[in-house]
């Protein structure tokens, strides 16, 4: 008879660990993370993470997932930037683990835990460009790029999902950029000078400390009734050249040139209003303080 409760984090790198770490502060929780190369160990769950090695575009590697899973976090990311490459590990990757997990635990006894929850790891991306109006989860998306219109296509296929499954609480979190140690290549550039902005309030940005992020993503999958989605992001969206601008005194850096924001990133004011109702409270509500924390231990 299983007691333990088994979560399964696909795509384990360092926000995934860092979510095991939390879950595992509950000793009834089991986790196993799930890479193509999963490192020797960690030091953040002490060994207590298992892991094990997959690929989420390949099914047939799938055959070894642990049986019993009860909840899901998919924070999976590709390789590389492309559309093939997007659409093979986040549609197509949610797809054939979800699918693996459901027949395992439909051909297991009633005993057995069916799957319960999943929180798939999004992306703002999905919104596109907005200028400087307030976005929440009842914007609708807008994508500027492949990127985001396949992670739009994995919402809804995860919607259906859900759906069609009884019993099932999916939920999608549309994180902003993350930020946190080990991330410093907003830094660097700013050291070296190779950072340029828009002047004024022209193009806003969102961000979230990574503590934040797993912290949130394990907030949503313990919440009795979750919504279907949420966005991940600290309490002050910032225009760019300010957000830039107090980075670069932190590091004694010149004020980042004038220049067009990446072709890429479109401008927007992210509201996290719905994640702060469900009870989650942020450390870093402002990435200028937790850029200085993470500065000053550096």
């Amino acid at each position: 008879m299983m007691t333990n409760k088994k979560v399964l984090i696909t795509g384990c790198g360092d926000l995934g660990v860092k979510v095991a770490a939390l879950l595992l502060q509950d000793h009834d929780v089991e986790c196993w993370g799930l890479r193509r190369h999963p490192p020797a160990g960690d030091a953040l769950t002490h060994g207590r993470l298992k892991w094990i090695s997959a690929d989420v575009s390949d099914a047939g590697s799938l055959a070894n997932l642990p049986e019993g899973i009860a909840d899901l976090v998919y924070c999976a990311a590709p390789g590389e930037r492309s559309e093939d490459a997007y659409s093979a590990v986040y549609l197509h990757g949610l797809q054939n683990v979800v699918r693996e997990i459901t027949i395992r635990s439909e051909s297991k006894s009633r005993s057995a835990f069916k799957l319960n929850r999943i929180v798939f790891v999004s992306s703002t991306a999905v919104y596109g460009d907005h200028g400087d109006a307030w976005i929440d989860e009842s914007t609708p998306t807008a994508p500027k790029a492949f990127n985001g219109r396949i992670l739009v296509e994995t919402e809804q296929w995860l919607d259906a999902y859900a759906a069609a499954h009884t019993g099932v609480k999916a939920t999608s979190a549309r994180l902003s950029g993350i930020y946190g140690p080990g991330r410093n290549h907003l830094i660097e550039k700013l050291r070296h000078g190779q950072a340029t902005a828009p002047e004024g309030l022209t193009h806003w940005v969102n961000r979230i400390h990574i503590d934040d992020a797993a912290a949130a993503i394990v907030h949503i999958l313990n919440l009795p009734q979750p919504a279907p989605l949420y966005l991940v992001t600290d309490s002050t969206p910032l225009p760019m050249r300010t957000l830039y601008d107090e980075l670069a005194r932190l590091v004694g850096a010149p004020s980042p040139a004038i220049g067009p924001a990446p072709a890429s990133v479109g401008s927007k004011r992210l509201s996290n209003q719905r994640l702060i109702d469900s009870g989650f409270t942020f450390k870093w509500p402002d990435c200028r303080i937790g850029h200085a924390a993470l500065l000053a231990k550096s």
